[in-house]
């Protein structure tokens, strides 16, 4: 059995395992990387025989770490990606290749629809009713995203957001706020199951999640970077910020085959008023020179400025990019999924008590 796992900025690590009994009896770790001394590929060769199949990413990699000393380097690698290359192997985790991904970019919904929809489409993944899918978003209207943690009045000018017509809502997943405009910000939803980034902190799993995003944009000839914990940046500053949740299954089945599911959603500027983004976020100047501007009356749009092309172009080329990388099959949502989300709307993201659960 083989599985592969590529570091998010540096090398690819393979493990051809065989496992008998429930052990694994001959373990061969190989890959593009670099290590030193030379027999440490030997020792995490040694080390690994003699597991357990089902030995965890963390217990695999103490095992390599304690096998090759404190006195060896590994460059573009490290012990827990060799622990996630075996787990792979050995069917406990899944990589982008073992999944076709749905793709849906459907007609603009109600910022409180589109809280909804990120946790319905998640809880299908999570019970395997579902595939892996990445969802573009449209917006019907301007909007404030708050983070599931951050208090509403710390945050949020109220008088401010009325002035401006703003919708303010709560996600379920943390981080900070987000400042929308509909045709001016570019956000995307993936829906993945657990096995994919199954051995993965939420550290490395941003960057993992990213990856293919970054190669969007490099294509588009912006030179981005992952920057932890959560952001998209490049040379002229922030291009955008992530967020992930994970759900467990409500199905056991699914839950011990899939291991639940993570949502992971981006949302980047295209070409963002900062003044009215100041007024209506209590931000200081500090924190906006981050997303590019050093000025409330300047425009944080990294996508426009960067590219040339019109929102809707940079949209289809992340999409080429997606398709070009992964398997991919056009998507929609299904009938029992908007059902879901509105009964969401109704009972969480459109009620005052989800929205000043922090006050």
């Amino acid at each position: 059995m083989r599985g592969e796992y590529k570091v998010p900025g540096g090398k690819l690590v393979a493990a051809e395992v065989e496992v008998d009994d429930g052990i694994l009896s001959t373990v061969r770790i190989s890959g593009d990387f670099f290590a030193e001394p030379d027999d440490a590929l030997e020792n995490i060769d040694r080390a690994l025989t003699g597991m357990p199949e089902d030995a965890s990413v963390q217990q695999m990699s103490a095992v390599v770490t304690a096998a090759i000393g404190p006195q060896a380097h590994l460059i573009g690698f490290d012990a827990d990606a060799v622990a996630i290359a075996v787990r792979r192997a050995v069917g406990r985790a899944t990589s982008w290749s073992d999944h076709t991904f749905q793709i849906i970019h459907g007609a603009a919904e109600t910022p409180q629809l589109q809280m909804a929809l990120d946790q319905a489409l998640t809880e299908s993944v999570a019970d395997g009713t579902r595939p892996p899918t990445l969802r573009i978003w449209e917006w019907e209207r301007n909007a404030v995203v708050i983070g599931s943690f951050q208090s509403y009045r710390n945050e949020i000018d109220h008088a401010a957001a009325e002035q401006f017509d703003v919708t303010v809502v709560r996600r379920i997943s943390g981080g900070g706020a987000m400042f929308i405009e509909p045709g001016n910000t570019i956000t995307y939803s993936l829906y993945v199951p657990g096995s994919l980034v199954e051995g993965l902190s939420f550290e490395r799993s941003y960057a993992f999640l990213d990856d293919w995003v970054l190669g969007a944009l490099s294509e588009l000839g912006i030179a981005a970077r992952y920057v932890p914990l959560n952001d998209i940046t490049s040379p002229v500053g922030k291009i955008g910020g992530a967020a992930q949740k994970r759900l467990a299954s409500r199905d056991a089945e699914a839950r011990n085959k899939l291991g639940g599911a993570v949502l992971h959603h981006v949302t980047m500027a295209y070409d963002i008023d900062a003044g009215k983004m100041t007024q209506v976020l209590r931000i200081g100047r500090e924190k906006l020179s981050d997303k590019g501007t050093a000025s409330a009356n300047k425009r944080v749009d990294p996508l426009r400025s960067q590219t040339g092309m019109p929102r809707a172009d940079v949209i289809d080329a992340f999409k080429d990019h997606f398709r070009g990388r992964y398997r991919t099959a056009d998507g929609v949502i299904t009938e029992s999924e908007r059902r879901r989300a509105e009964q969401l709307v109704t009972e969480k993201f459109g009620t005052g008590a989800w929205l000043h659960r922090v006050p």
